[in-house]
């Protein structure tokens, strides 16, 4: 199973989610915000430590995290959101150095909200 362990309460990190959703038809994808029982979980299960700070993503046993998750998710994806596979060109340390800047200013520039994102009815059966 691919699953993505995100902020459940940055605006930012919700609006990817929704994109990732309309962008994976086969909904291949699955979710679940780090503030869960679930994202708890797993990342114990997998002695994830970056979770604070970095997308997560975990498939076929392995876990990717910052611009390297963002690459893995974005091959499975159809449309604008796939070109971001393209970015492993660019060396590692300049992609999780703008990855970091985003990350750090997420809250500021995007907001954050109260409680985690509740899934649209159609939607619930992707988050874990």
């Amino acid at each position: 199973m691919n699953i993505i362990v995100f902020d459940g309460v940055c605006n930012f990190c919700n609006r990817v989610v929704q994109i990732i959703i309309r962008h994976d038809p086969s909904a291949q994808i699955h979710f679940t915000a780090q503030q869960t029982e679930a994202g708890e979980k797993l990342l114990h299960q997998y002695s994830i430590k970056e979770s604070i700070s970095s997308v997560v993503f975990i498939t076929k046993g392995a876990v990717y995290y910052q611009s390297d998750a963002v690459i893995e998710i974005a091959k499975l994806l159809t449309g604008w959101p796939s070109v971001f596979k393209y970015t492993i060109i660019v060396p590692r340390f300049f992609r999780n150095y703008i990855y970091q800047l985003i990350a750090a200013n997420r809250y500021r520039l995007f907001g954050k909200q109260d409680q985690c994102m509740v899934p649209k009815e159609e939607d619930k059966k992707r988050f874990i």
